[in-house]
């Protein structure tokens, strides 16, 4: 699926964060919900009060705290007035106060007029500033879905894809069955979260509705009811799909995982282990070898590789003899 995009108005952090955080709107509301935030990048104007405006980021929003609150005292009421006319005229998303500061009237008059909202918080700067990117970065954080299930196998997240009906359900309630911990099944949400990081949920739009699976033939069983809290999670890193496809004679699979091969999603490679499913195989060991496999890579221990080079080493020492060609008894 294509992947969704997202964005996120001033009012919108206002609405969802006013009780956690304390927040109240002082000026501009104006501007609430016409301003987008485009970046969970934050910025503290203290250059563009200065003077310095060249590089000036407008898109991030701009958090005043007693630092340049205090800047700002040193000036006389006229460069006070330059300075907050210069901020509120780059247009940033909004600002927000720190500490539960006043701020003079000119602010709010230079707010009303840029229609740049003006937020207090009570918190204080440094944590404020962490907790906001972290909201936001994931707030507008790259969305998809995927058919398929996530389960946490020994501690590694493994997407299983594969064809409608070719056993990917029942594949992941015998690795519940085993000790392992469903997170989504039939439709996986897929939020890209930081650098080289996907992350894996279930779907289901209310909390009752997730960890169950669908089983042809048997219904819809309850993973948490059958198994308890421990057969389930909440989220999971993605960090190995695991597609199943139908088996097929002369079909050609992998048979040394030397070659690591690829997957993409949302921008994100992570490997890509290939399953031809055939009656009677047991999958979910194959799953269980392929979480371990990945967990000794992780490690710096490509098994693969290791027999691969091994075996070179063997055979430059050792000539080749064919053992159906006798020594001639002369």
């Amino acid at each position: 699926m294509d992947a969704e995009a997202k964005s996120l108005t001033v009012a919108a952090l206002a609405d969802e964060k006013r009780e956690e955080w304390g927040l109240k709107v002082q000026a501009g509301k104006r501007g609430l919900a016409a301003n987008l935030i485009a970046t969970s990048d934050i910025n503290r104007p203290g250059m563009a009060l200065a003077g310095y405006t060249a590089v000036f980021l407008r898109e991030r929003i701009q958090i005043v705290g007693n630092t340049e609150l205090s800047y700002l005292a040193t000036m006389t009421p006229e460069q006070q007035h330059e300075a907050v006319h210069r901020l509120f005229s780059l247009r940033p998303p909004c600002v927000i106060v720190t500490k539960g500061l006043s701020l003079p009237v000119l602010w709010k008059t230079e707010a009303e007029e840029f229609s740049v909202p003006v937020l207090l918080t009570p918190m204080d700067t440094t944590p404020f500033i962490h907790a906001l990117s972290a909201f936001i970065d994931y707030r507008l954080a790259a969305l998809d879905f995927v058919n398929g299930e996530l389960v946490d196998v020994f501690g590694v997240g493994l997407l299983i894809t594969g064809d409608s009906g070719i056993g990917k359900s029942e594949c992941a309630l015998d690795l519940v069955d085993r000790g392992h911990r469903l997170i989504a099944d039939d439709l996986v949400k897929v939020l890209r979260r930081g650098t080289g990081i996907v992350m894996g949920y279930s779907a289901a739009r209310a909390s009752e509705l997730a960890h169950h699976i669908e089983i042809r033939g048997v219904g819809i069983v309850d993973v948490y009811s059958l198994y308890g809290v421990r057969a389930i999670r909440i989220q999971k890193r993605i960090e190995v799909e695991v597609k199943l496809v139908q088996w097929k004679q002369g079909m050609d699979y992998e048979r040394t995982g030397i070659e690591e091969k690829l997957t993409d999603i949302l921008g994100v490679r992570i490997p890509r282990v290939t399953i031809p499913v055939i009656p009677g195989k047991n999958l979910a060991l194959v799953l269980e070898v392929i979480a371990k496999n990945h967990i000794l890579k992780v490690f710096g221990y490509h098994p693969a590789k290791v027999f691969d080079d091994a075996l070179t080493t063997v055979m430059s020492k050792s000539p080749m003899i064919d053992p159906f060609i006798a020594d001639d008894p002369e």
